[in-house]
């Protein structure tokens, strides 16, 4: 099975996620379901956690699930973010990347949003000096 993002793209995605997270203690990770068949923000919970995002020391991890087959996809953070950012924030992030989504801009809506939660995290959760790498910039699938 091909994957949804050629490997360009997939270098651009993990270059903003390496941008971003170098500015914050935050962890933000990608993943392409292609096995995903029922709620996709049931679904982003599920993988979130199979992920170990919960697992970060500051609870700030995001995710930005990708549901190609439903033509789907959530934006979800851990506590730690969802205490801090406002209320309407992930829906503005949602509403930006569907607006490049409805362009076929798929990589470029997820950089944009990537580099927009890399700077709410910097707000909140700054790079300290003994941050490390929680979590892999790579992008996962499930086929």
């Amino acid at each position: 099975m091909e994957k949804f993002f050629n490997p360009a793209e997939e270098e651009r995605m993990i270059a903003a996620i390496q941008q971003a997270e170098s500015c914050t203690s935050g962890e933000i990770r990608v993943h392409v379901d292609y096995k995903s068949k029922g709620n996709v923000m049931e679904e982003a919970w599920k993988i979130f956690e199979r992920l170990g995002m919960q697992k970060t020391e500051a609870r700030n991890g995001v995710l930005i699930l990708i549901a190609p087959d439903q033509k789907q996809f959530a934006i979800i953070g851990d506590e730690g973010i969802n205490k801090k950012v406002p209320e309407n924030f992930w829906a503005e992030e949602r509403n930006l990347m569907q607006n490049h989504f409805k362009k076929g801009e798929f990589c470029t809506g997820i950089c944009v949003v990537i580099e927009q939660v890399g700077r709410k995290l910097q707000e909140f959760f700054p790079h300290q000096e003994d941050d490390v790498n929680e979590l892999p910039d790579e992008i996962s699938y499930d086929h």
